[in-house]
């Protein structure tokens, strides 16, 4: 993250002083005009610099943000999305045996007497709800290898998954986008 807030900054750095420089008209040739060199400090105290490199032609290539933004402006960084996106907060003791009646209802092997395992189960099926809101067949693989039991050690099966699925959504998860 440091590198990349230090390459904006370095990069809209350049891009004033080109700025600059393209605005102060031409130079007379001194090596302060005609080679713009700026200095940041990083967050480490060190100082790095950077000038601009040259096309064949010679000039500096003028940098030109592609949401309008002014030349001189940082780019706004774009949020990362949580990781934890879709992860509902640990359910009460109502929401827990809600959850446990309907997984039991599909199958009983499902919750198999863990209820605290099976309610870890289904909050991080709710996290790939959250990701794959679409994708039923990709959500019934991940819930079909995520519900296991002794009895059934390679999943309860597609359409047991499914249900699995549409459960989680009626109970636990949060909406999808």
């Amino acid at each position: 993250m440091r590198t990349r807030l230090l390459a904006a900054t370095l990069t809209a750095f350049a891009a004033v002083s080109l700025a600059a420089c393209s605005s102060s008209g031409s130079g007379s040739g001194s090596s302060a005009a005609g080679s713009p060199t700026t200095t940041a400090a990083t967050a480490n105290g060190t100082a790095a610099s950077a000038a601009p490199t040259a096309d064949a032609t010679g000039t500096a290539p003028a940098s030109t943000p592609a949401d309008g933004a002014s030349p001189g402006a940082p780019a706004p960084a774009k949020p990362a999305p949580p990781t934890d996106a879709g992860l509902p907060g640990k359910p009460d003791a109502d929401l827990t045996a809600k959850l446990v009646a309907a997984l039991n209802a599909i199958d009983p092997a499902i919750v198999d007497g863990k209820p605290g395992q099976a309610v870890e189960r289904a909050r991080s099926q709710c996290q790939a709800i959250f990701q794959f809101p679409k994708d039923k067949q990709k959500l019934a693989e991940l819930a079909d290898q995520r519900f296991t039991s002794p009895q059934h050690p390679q999943g309860l099966g597609p359409e047991t998954a499914a249900k699995i699925n549409d459960a989680l959504r009626s109970t636990l998860c949060p909406p999808s986008r």
